[in-house]
C-alpha cells in the first residue's frame, strides 16, 4: 500500500514540476482535436513574435516564435506555402564536419565561410519547413525570446509539427511588422 502511494506522489510531483514547463503545454495544446474544419491560413505577427492557425477565421492553434535578426529581417507581406519538407536542412548555414561526421568548423555560412581540408557541409536541421518565399519558411528551431534566425520562423517542436500538418501548398501565409 505504501509502495502505490509513494509512486502516486512522485507521479504527481514529477507532473506538477512539469506543468510550468511550456513544452509540456505545447505537446498538449498540439494535440488537441481542433474544433473548426475548413482551409488554413497562417498569420504571423513579428512585434508579438507569435505565430496564429486559423480556420474558416477562428484562431485554433498559436506559437512563440523567433523571426530575423537585424540584417536577416523575415521578410513582411502576403505569401502563401510554395513548398513543404519534413526533414529539410539548410543549403547555406551549418557545419564542416569531418567523415566521421565529427564538427570541424560549427555555425558557419557556407557562401562564406572557408571549407577546412578533408570536410563537407551539412546544414542546418529545420524540421517541419513550410517555405513561404524562396529561403525563408518556418520550422522547429531554437527560441531564444527574440529575434534570432537568419531570416526564417523558428518554432517550438511541437507547434512546427502542428502547423505543418495543418497546412498545405498555397495555405496563405501573412507576415505583419
Amino acid at each position: 500500500m505504501m509502495n502505490r502511494f509513494s509512486q502516486f506522489c512522485a507521479l504527481g510531483a514529477t507532473l506538477m514540476a512539469l506543468s510550468g514547463c511550456s513544452t509540456v503545454t505545447d505537446l498538449i495544446t498540439s494535440n488537441l482535436p481542433e474544433s473548426h474544419p475548413g482551409r488554413p491560413s497562417i498569420v504571423v505577427s513579428l512585434r508579438e513574435q507569435e505565430a496564429y492557425l486559423y480556420r474558416r477565421g477562428y484562431r485554433t492553434a498559436s506559437s512563440r516564435i523567433s523571426s530575423g535578426r537585424e540584417g536577416y529581417r523575415t521578410p513582411i507581406g502576403r505569401f502563401q506555402v510554395i513548398r513543404k519538407d519534413e526533414d529539410h536542412r539548410s543549403s547555406l548555414y551549418g557545419d564542416y564536419v569531418d567523415e566521421s561526421g565529427r564538427v570541424v568548423k560549427a555555425n558557419v555560412d557556407s557562401r562564406r565561410d572557408r571549407r577546412p581540408p578533408h570536410s563537407h557541409f551539412v546544414g542546418a536541421p529545420m524540421p517541419y519547413f513550410l517555405e513561404f518565399s524562396p529561403g525563408y519558411g518556418l520550422h522547429q528551431g531554437y527560441l531564444p525570446g527574440e529575434p534570432a534566425s537568419h531570416g526564417c520562423i523558428r518554432m517550438p517542436y511541437w507547434k512546427a509539427r502542428q502547423f505543418y500538418s495543418a497546412a498545405h501548398i498555397g495555405t496563405p501565409v501573412v507576415v505583419k511588422p
